[in-house]
Formats: structure tokens, C-alpha cells, sequence
């Protein structure tokens, strides 16, 4: 039922029981197969940058604004300097298996007062990419999100030319909202930006099915899936 005002203009739902949403600062978000951190330097650096190195190719930074990095020093000078801002917060994924950084995520472009933030500078390494511990250091950051900090809407934004990342954000539940054109220039060239987005009447469907998903009773004894994630 649409609302009206006074001179019969439709209006957005109420909100009336609002408040602005929190500022990312944990320390450390627990999870059954990762844990993610904030990122510092000193302990992570060096395994993420080994991590990252053990690939065989770099196209895992075509899309990204950072990297890839040919030196353990010049990414830990990377490191450094993201460790010190804000916004974006970044976090390191720490496999709970070894202990060992494998890759970082961000919670950027903070919005309180609107309850809007974005996942961003999604990074995973090779070792990290396609196990259990790269959806749930997902889950778990969507969930600190919504659940812990209040937010109402949480983006995700890609290159629309960066077809793994768009496939990423449709299978861990993001609705595609539309192409902005020419909105970046990154790394010499241009970048048309895709729109996806979770809102918080999304959430609760989308949540359940993590938590089915990541139930360990999910995973055979190799580790593989029994059922994959639906999210829709």
C-alpha cells in the first residue's frame, strides 16, 4: 500500500524506529573455519603476501586499484598504510586451520547515518578461494554488518567487465541493481561500474542459508560441498 502526503504524493515507507547504524571497529570477527582481523601489518603481511605470491599469475589484481605487489616489502607498505585508515576498514581472513593470513576484505564507504555500506578489496588468495572459509569470511562480514552494527543496506560494486566477481556477488545473495557508466579510471583505463546490493528485509533468508551451508554436516570428508549455497 503506497502512502500519501497531504497534496497526494506518493511517499517512501516510514522508518520510524531508526537510528544511524554503528562504525566498524572490531578487533576480530570469530567464525567455525576463518577468522577475520584487522589488518596489522606486523602479524599478517609477510603470510599474506606469501600467500598471494604462490600464484602463478597476477589476474587476480586485473580489478582491483592495488597490485599486484612485486616485493614482500612493497606490499607491507601497502599494508601499512591500509591498516591506518578507517574507511575502508580492512580485515585479514586467518584460516582457523593454520592460523594463517590468506586474504583481505574491507568494509568501505560508511554511511551511518543512511545505513548503507560496501564489502570491498576482496582479495583472496588461491589457497583461500573456493573453500568454505572464503564464503564464511563473506557470511561473517555481512553479518557483523547488519546484525551487530544496524546497517539497512550493504553494496557490493565491481567492474562490469569482471564476470568471477559478478558471479560471487549473485551466488552469496546480491540483487543486481544496474551499470553505472563511466564512473572510475583505474590503472589507466576506464571502468563502467556494476551495482549489487542486500538490504536488511533481504537478509534474514539470505543468513539462514549461509548458516545451512556452512553447517559441517554440508562437507564430506574430503571437504567438498553436499549442497551448494541457495541464497534465492
Amino acid at each position: 500500500m503506497t502512502t500519501t502526503n497531504a497534496y497526494g504524493q506518493p511517499l517512501g515507507d516510514p522508518v520510524p524506529d531508526w537510528a544511524p547504524a554503528g562504525l566498524p571497529d572490531a578487533v576480530t570477527v570469530p567464525g567455525r573455519y576463518c577468522t577475520l582481523e584487522l589488518l596489522d601489518p606486523d602479524r599478517h603481511a609477510e603470510d599474506l603476501y606469501a600467500a598471494y605470491a604462490a600464484a602463478p599469475d597476477a589476474r587476480d589484481w586485473t580489478y582491483l586499484p592495488v597490485g599486484p605487489f612485486p616485493t614482500p616489502r612493497s606490499y607491507r607498505d601497502w599494508a601499512i598504510a591500509a591498516a591506518k585508515t578507517r574507511d575502508p576498514r580492512h580485515y585479514a581472513v586467518i584460516d582457523n586451520a593454520t592460523g594463517r593470513a590468506l586474504g583481505t576484505l574491507s568494509l568501505m564507504r560508511h554511511d551511518p547515518a543512511n545505513g548503507v555500506i560496501e564489502v570491498g578489496y576482496v582479495v583472496f588468495s588461491r589457497a583461500l578461494q573456493r573453500t568454505p572459509a572464503s564464503t564464511e569470511a563473506q557470511f561473517l562480514l555481512m553479518r557483523y554488518a547488519f546484525d551487530d552494527l544496524g546497517y539497512r543496506r550493504y553494496e557490493w560494486k565491481c567492474d562490469s567487465l569482471n564476470e568471477p566477481s559478478r558471479k560471487a556477488a549473485e551466488r552469496l545473495g546480491f540483487t543486481y541493481e544496474g551499470t553505472f557508466r563511466q564512473v572510475v579510471v583505474y590503472k589507466g583505463r576506464n571502468r563502467d561500474t556494476a551495482w549489487y546490493a542486500l538490504t536488511d528485509h533481504d537478509w534474514p533468508p539470505v543468513r539462514d542459508a549461509f548458516e545451512k551451508w556452512l553447517d559441517p554436516a554440508n562437507f564430506d570428508t574430503d571437504g567438498r560441498q553436499r549442497d551448494p549455497l541457495r541464497t534465492r
